[in-house]
């Protein structure tokens, strides 16, 4: 929630809706009235088909592109149009910068008109420049470009805009690493001693290359000495430059046979572009931990008690089964040599 206009009292919120695939018309009330509408990549004839713009450019470059912005509904309608910086939220969706963030990066390098009128039920082309910096660092800047309506109602304005990502890559060298941090491991018996357990991982897959980029990851479990262990794939999800992600997995059919040692491996891919000639540098990390199998040792102890009880009666009964046979051996001896 961004604060704005104080001397009204009025309050700007941020309804972000960057579009990814095909354009999805968004709805406003800016003055009582419905407006729609959809915003998409074009040329300077209109929309293209693009789902968003994509560009790998020298540093120093200047180029021209477009967007086409289509009004739904009855009556004409002004539009802000703004550039930002692109980021992915914690569900890994697309998103920009609002207006009351500064941007930074690739926002920087777009300039378009502050507005555009667009006729009752019209498609507007815009054009607008993409401008390298001569020392843009190599790899992606993400950005994204929308429309805005903003809705009065009262004391409080509601922002709507709806756009797509402009993925812009400076050429240099592409570096794909996807780094695995924070990694921490739980093992969860199963209570059943003929059942063996699971281990739960959780880990901070960090993209330290220059360029989007996910992961092909696989998890080992081994225990006993690596004489035994278990193996199970997960994925990293798409991770911009700099991004974090939490990522889970787990593996099933472990024992929790003392020292048990889970390795993780992550092979990058680039998301976008050509990859060809690009720096992948995978990651391993290792950690141990010690599980004990507490249901099995229970049941051993059981079973080895139930096995020392029966022992020690099978012995009891056989020592008064000696000492009866004994004695009716010393009465049958007795009575022999009373009949003598």
């Amino acid at each position: 929630m961004i604060r704005f206009l104080p001397r009204w009292g009025a309050v700007l919120v941020a309804m972000s809706a960057i579009v990814l695939s095909a354009p999805v018309p968004v709805s406003a009330e800016p003055t009582g009235a419905t407006v729609t509408w959809a915003v998409q990549p074009a040329d300077a004839r209109g929309p293209d088909g693009r789902r968003w713009i994509e560009h790998t450019l020298d540093p120093g470059t200047v180029l021209t592109e477009h967007l086409a912005v289509r009004n739904f509904g009855d009556a004409p309608v002004v539009f802000a149009l703004q550039a930002a910086d692109g980021y992915l939220t914690d569900k890994g969706r697309f998103n920009m910068l609002t207006s009351g963030q500064e941007s930074v990066d690739g926002g920087t390098w777009i300039t378009l008109p502050e507005t555009v009128t667009v006729g009752a039920k019209q498609t507007t082309v815009v054009p607008f420049t993409i401008t390298v910096p001569p020392d843009a660092t190599p790899g992606d800047h993400p950005a994204g470009v929308a429309a805005t309506v903003t809705s009065a109602g009262g004391t409080v304005a509601v922002q709507s805009r709806v756009g797509f990502r402009v993925m812009l890559r400076a050429s240099g060298t592409v570096t794909a690493a996807v780094a695995v941090e924070d990694l921490s491991v739980r093992y969860e018996r199963s209570w059943n001693p003929f059942s063996p357990g699971d281990v739960h991982l959780t880990f901070t897959a960090q993209n330290n290359g220059n360029v989007a980029a996910t992961g092909d990851g696989s998890v080992r479990v081994g225990e006993l000495f690596g004489l035994a262990g278990r193996s199970a794939a997960t994925d990293v999800p798409e991770l911009l430059p700099g991004d974090g992600r939490k990522v889970e997995a787990h593996v099933g059919g472990i024992w929790g046979l003392g020292r048990l040692t889970t390795t993780v491996e992550v092979t990058p891919t680039v998301v976008s572009g050509d990859p060809a000639g690009a720096d992948i540098r995978p990651t391993t990390i290792s950690v141990t931990a010690w599980a004990l199998p507490w249901p099995q040792l229970v049941l051993g102890v059981l079973v080895g008690t139930l096995l020392l009880g029966w022992r020690t009666i099978s012995r009891r009964r056989r020592r008064k089964l000696a000492r009866l046979l004994e004695q009716a051996r010393a009465e049958g001896r007795e009575s022999v040599r009373v009949a003598d």
